[in-house]
């Protein structure tokens, strides 16, 4: 078994997921079960699914779950963008979550083609 707590993509992915929260916190209430309760579910299964693929034996089953992480912090990525275009988001909030966002992405994505090359 892996140490997620050990992997720069779980650490990126839990600080997304704890800023989504912080950020909305903010949305309307008649959001609450809209776009807050999408965004926070996406947020919370990146790190989630990285400690899961982590728990895993199987180097596909780890890979696997690292591919659900990162098309969460997709559609993350989109949802936080809609956010700001629906006025829920101000740009500073968006400016600082999003640059994470792209970076967590990134580790993520690298993780994967890591584990394709062995």
């Amino acid at each position: 078994m892996r140490d997620h707590t050990k992997l720069r993509a779980f650490e990126l992915a839990d600080e997304v997921a704890i800023l989504t929260y912080q950020l909305t916190v903010k949305f309307p209430k008649e959001e609450l079960y809209g776009l807050t309760s999408q965004m926070r579910r996406a947020a919370v299964s990146a790190p989630s699914n990285i400690v899961e693929g982590c728990a895993r034996d199987s180097q596909a089953d780890y890979r696997r779950f690292l591919y659900m992480a990162f098309g969460s912090l997709k559609e993350l990525h989109y949802q936080l963008g809609l956010s700001k275009h629906l006025g829920f988001l101000c740009k500073d909030d968006f400016s600082n979550i999003e640059p994470k966002i792209v970076e967590a992405e990134k580790v993520v994505n690298g993780l994967i083609r890591a584990l394709r090359e062995d």
